[in-house]
């Protein structure tokens, strides 16, 4: 049954001031909205048990993103597209914005809020383990003032927290110290994308002397709330990873964690996949130490760069720079086929404006420097794939000219298309061809070359 709207009211007070003394006034009373991608699916059931609503959105004090030396500040009101486009966050806290990309899709990623996710209180949710393997802290306010509380005991059971009936989350707090850890997120859903997790798992490795000197892992979906395995975390501090420590650590998570039988999937499901997850973890952090030749030893040398390294190395290949923190964020890549999955499937995940940006890292057919400023790596590769354009007559280039300007006159953009290994009078006749359609096949027509273009650059950026 839907719901009336006329049993519900709705009051937007416009200042953070004025809603936590709304709260104090009737507490319990007022149920905070912000990007309501919760609070309207229960409305549209029938199921929404507040008839007050007060709404938070869009409060300059709960929408700001802070950088302090020792810690980043993230407005409890920041959508999941503010995680992922800020600079700080995608370079140093990598699990966040990997899971900030698992949240439904682009609609709900521009609405759902961090702080949304937490008071939710969803044990499936997927920023939660990142935010305790990332230690957190939660600042709640209230006309009492502010206090400050680690996020690993804000659960205290299934849907219950810390909150008390007049606070308000204010901002999530995050040490700036993990950069140089390598970062594993993984969710395993019924489909790839848009689907509720039946196990994720956030983990942070630190390897010192072959080493485990630090390790952090967070797993959702296994227990009544978000779980931090702190004995799974015990044992493998200051071993090697080798087989059995593995098979310890496998068998000691499994110990942790409490799962159930739902709708989603069964227990014995779950804690299966969560050893497994737990193990390939592990493997991929001990990948680290192996020196092999050729392109193994570029990858792993770029494994163990720090975050903020890893994306800018690796950015020339693709222009964007959401796709370069994606592909570091699966770190420890142990081959050239796991580096080329990795790169596919975050380029399919992107947003349209990060393919825009990989777009104008490119210069125009025919010309050597793009519009917008790129690397000289990536200028020196640009001149390589269009070595046969630049030998054309001049009148394939005065007619590869005029089909450009045709090109940004129709779609706004730069011509893309992956010119290695072709001629400049191919490459005319595919854009005379390109030039017939209509936006939306263009847009996925040029997303799939560059796709193209950026596994030919990974492959010439993995020689040694």
């Amino acid at each position: 049954m839907r719901s009336n709207p006329s049993d519900y009211e709705m009051v937007a007070p416009g200042s953070l001031q004025a809603i936590v003394s709304l709260l104090a006034k009737e507490p319990g009373a007022w149920l905070p909205i912000a990007g309501g991608t919760d609070v309207m699916v229960q409305y549209a059931a029938g199921k929404l048990p507040a008839r007050k609503l007060v709404n938070i959105w869009n409060l300059p004090e709960l929408r700001r993103i802070e950088v302090a030396a020792d810690e980043i500040r993230i407005g409890a009101g920041c959508t999941y597209t503010d995680m992922r486009r800020h600079e700080t966050v995608g370079r140093e806290f990598p699990l966040l914005t990997t899971a900030a990309r698992w949240t439904g899709g682009i609609a709900n990623q521009n609405r759902g809020t961090i702080g949304g996710n937490i008071v939710n209180a969803s044990p499936a949710a997927d920023s939660l383990p990142a935010l305790l393997v990332y230690e957190a802290e939660l600042i709640l306010v209230s006309v009492r003032g502010e206090r400050r509380v680690p996020y690993v005991a804000f659960h205290t059971g299934y849907k219950k927290t810390l909150l008390e009936p007049d606070e308000l989350i204010r901002a999530v707090c995050l040490p700036r110290r993990f950069a140089s850890y390598v970062a594993y997120a993984r969710k395993v859903g019924a489909r790839n994308a848009q689907a509720i997790s039946k196990v994720c798992i956030a983990a942070l490795g630190l390897l010192r002397n072959g080493l485990v000197e630090d390790v952090r892992i967070a797993l959702g979906s296994v227990a009544p709330v978000p779980l931090r395995l702190r004995e799974t975390e015990r044992v493998l501090r200051g071993r090697s990873i080798d087989s059995d420590l593995l098979l310890i650590a496998r068998e000691t998570a499994i110990a942790e964690i409490h799962p159930i039988d739902d709708i989603r999937s069964t227990a014995r499901y779950r804690a299966a996949v969560a050893g497994n997850l737990v193990v390939e973890f592990l493997s991929r952090l001990g990948s680290e130490g192996a020196g092999i030749a050729g392109t193994t030893n570029v990858l792993a040398s770029w494994n163990l760069l720090s975050t903020g390294d890893a994306i800018s190395t690796i950015l020339p290949c693709c222009g964007s720079r959401a796709w370069a923190q994606g592909v570091a964020a699966r770190r420890p890549l142990a081959d050239e086929d796991a580096l080329l999955a990795a790169s596919n499937e975050t380029w399919r995940s992107l947003a349209q404006s990060d393919w825009m940006e990989a777009f104008q890292s490119h210069p125009r057919i025919g010309e050597s420097r793009a519009q917008q400023s790129s690397s000289a790596q990536s200028s020196a590769w640009s001149t390589q794939e269009q070595r046969q354009v630049a030998d054309a007559d001049a009148a394939v280039k005065a007619a590869l000219a005029d089909a450009n300007r045709q090109y940004e006159q129709s779609f706004n953009r730069t011509f893309i298309v992956c010119a290695t290994g072709r001629s400049a009078q191919e490459i005319l006749g595919i854009l005379l061809r390109r030039l017939n359609n209509d936006a939306e096949t263009e847009l996925h027509e040029a997303a799939e070359q560059q796709r193209q273009i950026t596994e030919i650059r990974l492959r010439k950026w993995l020689q040694p």
